[in-house]
């Protein structure tokens, strides 16, 4: 039988895959040596290398500005309640400057005509209306002093402030100073730019200790119930018969519900990218007077935050022996201990008390229902008018004796004998 493919088929065949098979073998000898003498990076086991894997690896607070780099802008929150509308707005005049931010809240509890009309008359007041640094919160917290609501509150204008364009009082800032309608300043916001344009950017003003004492018993333990978190009308918390141990897995810290946070801590709390701030949040949600604990428990065990503390509230405020839950009113008796402390705000005070005019006469240079004057007040005082009505070089400052006693307050505060000896301990 003949074959059904002739021998010469045959050969033709084999020679057509001789060209691919010698070119074949040829790359794959060049590959081998490449290899062996040229070896593909792997990924490397270095700490460094596998730490660039981990979440909190990319993410990281803003860096602050450098000290003296620019004058540094403070972010305001100012709360009050029902009937306190005139007081935010004196408050707010007696704190105003352009460069800094304002954020007014008046919560839940007053009537929804106190907002309209607050708001109302900050747009027509011509030089706040011509800054547009001023905001009034529209969507109301419901405010319950010692439940969470009020750390609630905090953090709602904090991202408030880290939000929108600079223009609509977002983004451009490096203090958070949260303030109520019973505070009021003792010095010029050109005495506090001034003081803070030295400063380094990263500080955190937060008085704070470990040593929480009856605090143990009487508000970590406890569990609490806050009803603004879920009702329509303020109520007092109210307690459940369980109790609780204290925390391991982070440290307690107590302090004042006042203070001045920088920016790259507020982001922290906000952002949270470790999740610590969220943790502390859920903990301090059942927890008494939760303000004077969260903000310094969080700092105080971020590793990134806890040497950036200095322990003061930048206020004066008198207080019984032991202190009880609301400080004394001051009064027109206080003014001389007052200025004396150094401290840049007071509280606490009835609202048009008279020690509030004595203040605006005797420090702030203030008149009625005018903003206090400071070096971009353009205008003129002839006839009563009032000087800041042509705003001028928002830059230049105009320091006076506050300036003096606030630098005098801070100096001490980082001292060798005070600044890290009394951080977080």
């Amino acid at each position: 039988m003949k074959p059904l493919i002739p021998q010469s088929l045959h050969a033709a065949v084999d020679r057509r895959w001789l060209l691919p098979l010698a070119v074949g073998s040829a790359l794959s000898l060049l590959l081998l040596v490449a290899l062996t003498t040229f070896p593909l990076p792997l990924p490397s086991s270095s700490s460094s290398a596998a730490g660039a894997l981990f979440v909190e690896h990319k993410l990281a607070p803003t860096p602050p500005s450098p000290a003296g780099a620019e004058l540094p802008r403070i972010a305001f929150l100012i709360s009050g309640s029902a009937g306190d509308a005139s007081a935010l707005r004196r408050v707010l005049l007696a704190l105003y400057h352009p460069r800094n931010r304002y954020i007014l809240h008046l919560d839940a509890e007053a009537p929804d005509s106190d907002r309209r009309d607050l708001a109302a008359g900050l747009a027509a007041h011509p030089v706040l209306a011509s800054a547009a640094n001023v905001r009034v919160v529209d969507r109301a917290n419901l405010i319950t002093y010692r439940g969470p609501t009020m750390v609630a509150n905090t953090l709602h204008a904090a991202a408030a402030f880290l939000w929108g364009h600079a223009g609509a009082g977002g983004s451009d800032w490096d203090w958070f100073i949260n303030l109520s309608a019973s505070d009021y300043p003792l010095v010029t916001q050109d005495d506090l730019i001034h003081v803070f344009s030295k400063l380094p950017r990263d500080l955190n003003f937060i008085d704070h200790t470990s040593d929480i004492g009856w605090k143990e018993f009487q508000r970590a333990k406890p569990v609490i119930i806050d009803p603004g978190l879920y009702m329509k009308k303020k109520a007092d918390v109210f307690w459940i018969p369980q109790r609780r141990s204290v925390p391991t897995a982070f440290k307690l810290f107590t302090g004042s519900a006042w203070m001045a946070l920088s920016r790259p801590f507020v982001e922290y709390c906000i952002w949270g990218w470790d999740n610590l701030p969220r943790t502390v949040l859920m903990y301090y949600s059942n927890f008494i007077s939760s303000p004077e604990g969260y903000f310094h428990t969080v700092v105080c065990n971020a590793e990134e935050f806890k040497n950036t503390t200095v322990n003061h509230d930048l206020h004066y405020i008198s207080w019984d022996n032991p202190p009880k839950q609301h400080p004394h009113y001051l009064t027109v008796e206080d003014l001389d201990r007052m200025v004396a402390s150094d401290a840049p705000f007071a509280r606490k005070f009835h609202a048009d008390d008279p020690v509030l005019d004595k203040i605006d006469d005797e420090i702030l240079s203030r008149g009625a229902d005018m903003p206090t004057p400071g070096g971009w007040c353009a205008g003129t005082r002839e006839n009563g008018s009032d000087p800041c009505s042509v705003i001028g070089d928002t830059s230049l400052l105009l320091p006076g004796r506050g300036a003096v006693r606030l630098q005098r307050l801070v100096t001490s505060l980082l001292s060798e004998e005070k600044f890290h000896p009394r951080q977080c301990k």
